[in-house]
């Protein structure tokens, strides 16, 4: 073979083998960029059985550079090579803090049913008609026990269109009247609703007007008590309930033709088990016996039929109790108050309508429907006032029952005293 040429001048420096060294011993590993893969060597071995372990491609020295994490396998920046292909495990996400997430859950809801509930009553508060003002009303008996509401349909026709008298079967008649009239006792034995019928005889006392504030002096007036109304509102007519009774009344609640039939309406229909065939043109009632739902227009007829029936206004005013008791426990029930489709129409139309006290609050009305529904539900007490005859048409009041009745009421005792 060709021998080994000579190796130039200065290359054979230090006895190290080059390009044309002629020394006998090899020239020493030359430092190299390199990369270092798999696990380190034992002590003492290298790379290649007894080569020295070689540094890392760094600076040339061993330090820093590349070697920090590439070398391990952390090529794709997780650890322990659990990038792709890697057989390490990543970085593990912490446990979802389900106690914490429900406190907010729980927070937020109750925040949201808070402004809700607020906004709610604001919204309703506005719409009540606080009308009536019963600082007006002189010589008040005392306040008893419990408390009593006077309740009043009246015929007023306000806001109606021809079209919605005609279908309503109202007429056209000026100004209103009472239609009806009840007094709803509250208390802890239960509520009363006692009906007082429009042709009960009473005597018209000394009264303020409520436009003009002129005192009118009693003249032992004998009227119908729904002629109260009709000469000075319902101020007058409070004073002579409060004056034929001596029973404190404490709020004033009424509702026209027009906002019953929208509120029986808007909660659906009213269910109601009538007693039997009625047929009045003039109420325009036009009902079978048995089991139904009333809607507006055949529930206000329902409760304005007298002259249908045997006992005509004491008739009538039963009907009213039931139905009333009826509506207030379909306004009551579940299906209404937590269906917010129902429940703000249903209290839009009954807002718009209502007439009260200028002292009648959100709680009042709530008080008082609730104790409607406790009527037709057994735990209270309906009837009418007690009657002892008539004359000239006028219905006599049992002033003996009358006086008992107003005692129990006055008390808040459980009512023993039967109307009729």
């Amino acid at each position: 073979m060709t021998d080994w040429p000579e190796a130039r001048s200065g290359d054979n420096r230090d006895g190290r083998y080059g390009r044309g060294s002629a020394s006998a011993q090899p020239e020493g590993a030359r430092v190299m960029r390199q990369v270092r893969r798999g696990p380190a060597a034992p002590p003492g071995q290298g790379a290649y059985g007894g080569v020295p372990q070689q540094p890392s491609y760094v600076d040339g020295q061993g330090h820093g550079g590349y070697d920090s994490g590439y070398n391990t396998g952390q090529v794709y920046g997780t650890p322990g090579g659990g990038g792709p292909g890697g057989g390490g495990h990543g970085p593990q996400r912490p446990a979802p803090d389900w106690r914490r997430r429900v406190k907010w859950t729980a927070i937020t809801v109750a925040t949201v049913l808070v402004v809700t509930t607020v906004g709610t009553y604001f919204w309703a508060d506005s719409k009540l008609n606080r009308e009536v003002d019963l600082s007006k009303v002189i010589e008040r008996p005392e306040k008893g026990e419990g408390t009593n509401y006077l309740i009043v349909g009246s015929d007023s026709r306000e806001g109606m269109t021809d079209e919605d008298k005609k279908k309503l079967h109202t007429g056209s008649a000026d100004g209103k009247r009472t239609d009806s009239m009840m007094i709803l006792h509250t208390g802890d034995n239960g509520p009363t609703l006692i009906s007082l019928p429009r042709d009960s005889n009473v005597e018209i006392p000394s009264f303020v007007g409520s436009d003009s504030g002129k005192t009118y002096p009693g003249a032992g007036r004998q009227v119908k008590l729904n002629a109260a109304y009709a000469e000075d509102g319902p101020e007058l007519l409070v004073r002579t309930v409060e004056f034929n009774t001596g029973l404190h009344i404490d709020h004033y609640v009424e509702i026209g033709f027009a906002g019953f039939a929208n509120i029986v309406d808007a909660v659906g229909g009213v269910e109601m088990d009538i007693p039997q065939d009625i047929k009045d043109t003039k109420s325009g009632a036009d009902l079978k016996k048995g089991k139904q739902t009333l809607n507006g227009e055949e529930a206000l007829a329902f409760v304005r039929t007298r002259y249908a029936l045997a006992g005509s206004d004491l008739d009538r005013t039963k009907n009213q109790q039931k139905f009333l008791s009826a509506l207030a426990n379909q306004v009551a029930t579940p299906g209404t108050v937590l269906n917010p489709f129902t429940l703000y129409p249903t209290m839009g139309a009954g807002l718009d309508s209502l007439i009260v006290d200028k002292e009648m609050g959100l709680f009042d009305l709530a008080d008082m429907f609730w104790s409607m529904k406790g009527v037709s539900g057994g735990e209270g007490t309906s009837m009418n006032m007690p009657i002892a005859g008539s004359t000239g048409g006028n219905l006599l009041w049992d002033k003996a029952k009358v006086k008992q009745l107003v005692t129990q009421l006055n008390n808040d005792e459980k009512v023993t005293v039967k109307g009729n």
